[in-house]
């Protein structure tokens, strides 16, 4: 199985620019329990108001589950989810769809 994972997400335009603000400069924190949690190679890509997020993980349910019990993380996502059209929470099963890979060069 592999151990790469990417979803997509659309913002509320009125909340865009805040959006993508807290993303270019997140707090040290989110980013260290992002690292403690297994997350590598992370990124997020936008067009317009929609993001394209992939990273690399070990383990996915035990980095959501690491996250969902996160302060930091939570404080920011509970900030973050408000922008996101629909939502997410990290507590469910399944906060995030994964997009099946269909290619990729090493």
């Amino acid at each position: 199985m592999s151990n790469k994972f990417a979803w997509t997400w659309k913002i509320k335009e009125e909340n865009l620019e805040e959006y993508v603000s807290m993303h270019l400069a997140p707090w040290q924190e989110i980013m260290d329990e992002h690292s403690k949690a297994g997350f590598s190679n992370y990124s997020i890509f936008q067009n317009g108001n929609q993001f394209f997020y992939c990273f690399e993980c070990d383990d996915v349910e035990a980095a959501f589950a690491y996250i969902a019990t996160s302060d930091v993380c939570n404080k920011w996502n509970a900030i973050t989810s408000t922008m996101v059209e629909g939502s997410f929470d990290f507590n469910e099963a399944s906060p995030i769809t994964p997009m099946r890979e269909i290619f990729y060069l090493a």
